[in-house]
């Protein structure tokens, strides 16, 4: 495959006399020579066109690569509308860093959950229009409140100490035991204060805090030593896999549908992909025999997978693993030298009574010791939805100790994570306790959370399930619903005639109806021939309903139009 590294090396492969240009003849042979799957069909009789008038420099047949490999026709159409200030205030004809020579692995990398639809809801909003965002799971946006201890604990961190946890006052404005947390959280950080950097790899006494919250989790040792604090998952995560990716034959295995940070990350650091199928009528299941199946024709394709990645709760599609299922990937990635990547950041949001989350760790040490597995948690989901604060971490257990170290270095080039978010984790892993002055008021506002985010999850997919054409699997944790829509024939067609997703074309015709702004489920993968989208069920209870009766209108005028 061609990618910005590696356009020179397919010219040079191409210019078989070594001229430095393409003759019609060398395009010919290189047309007729390759796989075409992945390159706009159009592309290669615009290639064909190009060489028959002149022959094509390096220049030209890179702008034709970029051309080539457009994800969608809609993809410089986001571009062009980011930037459009920018663009207007050029004033140079032509750039050292430009659209054919810059890293393609970036300008191929896409991220569904702020793509174009997004892009159109943020424009209509700014013409006025109300838009209601349920693209992304960011609870404070949709009006979750704050959860109070950490706030107050937070503040007292940030204020200096004459102004807060010395103040005269505090005691009166502030509950005991968030002065005293906040006074044990400065002093772990130091004398310098919030603003300052910390240890690269986080605060000693924080990582603490998350191992012995592992622990008690699992029954089972951690060491903070294995602990990295992070700026969210995300970040953890993209440490990972750049430790992964060492050719561009490396893969990693993600489930399909995926959260699209994996997708996104394997296509800017020049790794591949390998999905693994989760089957939607057996409520997201994922067997042995599926990975098993994925990994031989990965192997035949030349590549080699070195990480797989699971999720669970699930995102985009709500279900709770079951330890038969956690045991069948553990053993899969031990059997075959994989290392497991664990996506856990949902394990707290679990509605589903007959389920209940169970992590990759406990099951590595109780039935597959030898895993090499990473862990992912996160503040910006659960019920503290802190999505700003970049709060997260990583447990590494059985990973290689000079990968390790390496890892540390690669943390290190960033200095530190957000000491905000730091912080945040510390307290998402070690919250008021019985007896403590805030505990009662901090589990009440938990619990309101939960029962509220348990009622909206039944009132989302019982509400898409009533729509006829539309059908949803039972949202057993995570914050999101993933249902599936039938599309009229007619729309299909316009859609692949215009070489869009036609659940792109759903979920903007959606939003310039309604106003509500979903994701299409084309972003995430799926199986061949399924269209739907993805929505949270995060607004508040009295927006969701009428979100879901919009949901209905507009499907029915959906299939009216293109009927």
């Amino acid at each position: 495959r061609a990618n910005g590294r590696g356009s020179c090396k397919l010219f040079e492969a191409i210019d078989v006399n070594g001229s430095g240009s393409l003759s019609p003849l060398e395009v010919q042979g290189f047309v007729e020579s390759v796989d075409r799957s992945g390159v706009n069909a159009t592309a290669w009789h615009a290639l064909e066109a190009m060489s028959e008038d002149h022959e094509l420099s390096l220049e030209e047949f890179r702008k034709w690569l970029v051309a080539a490999t457009k994800f969608a026709p809609e993809t410089d159409g986001i571009v062009l509308e980011t930037s459009r200030a920018v663009e207007e205030s050029a004033t140079k004809e032509s750039y050292a860093i430009n659209a054919s020579n810059m890293s393609q692995a970036l300008r191929r990398m896409q991220y569904a959950v702020r793509g174009e639809v997004v892009m159109r809801a943020d424009a209509l909003e700014a013409e006025g229009r109300k838009i209601l965002y349920t693209n992304v799971g960011n609870p404070h946006s949709v009006g979750q409140k704050p959860l109070t201890f950490f706030r107050q604990v937070l503040a007292l961190c940030d204020l200096p100490e004459e102004n807060g946890v010395d103040h005269p006052a505090a005691s009166s404005l502030f509950p005991s035991d968030a002065v005293d947390r906040a006074r044990e959280a400065r002093a772990a950080v130091g004398a310098a204060g919030t603003g300052s950097y910390t240890n690269s790899q986080g605060v000693a006494a924080f990582r603490q805090d998350v191992a012995d919250f592992i622990e008690k989790r699992d029954g089972h040792a951690a060491r903070p030593e294995d602990v990295f604090l992070t700026n969210g998952a995300s970040s953890a995560i993209q440490h990972v896999l750049t430790a992964t990716f060492a050719t561009d034959h490396d893969a990693l295995m993600i489930p399909i549908p995926q959260y699209p940070i994996y997708s996104a990350l394997v296509a800017l650091l020049g790794g591949r992909q390998v999905g693994y199928e989760l089957d939607e009528e057996a409520g997201w299941a994922v067997t042995e025999e599926e990975l098993e199946s994925r990994l031989r024709q990965s192997r035949a394709d030349g590549l080699t997978v070195k990480a797989m990645a699971v999720i669970n709760p699930g995102n985009p599609t709500g279900q709770v693993m079951d330890r038969a299922s956690l045991e069948a990937c553990a053993r899969f990635c031990s059997r075959h030298s994989i290392v497991l990547l664990s996506d856990e950041v949902y394990q707290r949001n679990v509605y589903d009574e007959t389920k209940e989350f169970v992590s990759m760790k406990k099951v590595a040490v109780e039935s597959v010791p030898d895993l090499e597995l990473v862990s992912f948690h996160s503040t910006s989901k659960g019920f503290i939805g802190e999505c700003g604060r970049r709060g997260g971490y990583m447990e590494m257990y059985n990973i290689d100790p000079y990968v390790h170290s390496q890892i540390y270095k690669l943390a290190s080039s960033g200095l530190c994570s957000g000491v905000a978010g730091q912080i945040m984790t510390s307290l998402m892993v070690r919250p008021p306790r019985p007896g403590d002055a805030s505990y009662e008021s901090h589990a009440a506002e938990e619990a309101q959370i939960y029962e509220s985010l348990k009622r909206r999850a039944t009132l989302m997919v019982d509400g898409l399930n009533a729509i006829p054409g539309i059908s949803c699997q039972k949202a057993e944790g995570a914050m999101y619903a993933f249902p599936s829509v039938e599309m009229p024939p007619k729309a299909v067609a316009h859609a692949l005639a215009n070489g869009v997703a036609v659940d792109n074309v759903y979920a903007l015709s959606l939003l310039e109806a309604t106003g509500i702004c979903v994701v299409p489920a084309s972003g995430f993968g799926q199986k061949a021939g399924r269209a739907g989208f993805r929505t949270t069920f995060l607004p508040a209870e009295e927006a969701l309903a009428a979100a879901v009766e919009q949901f209905a209108s507009h499907h029915a005028a959906f299939c009216a139009e293109w009927a």
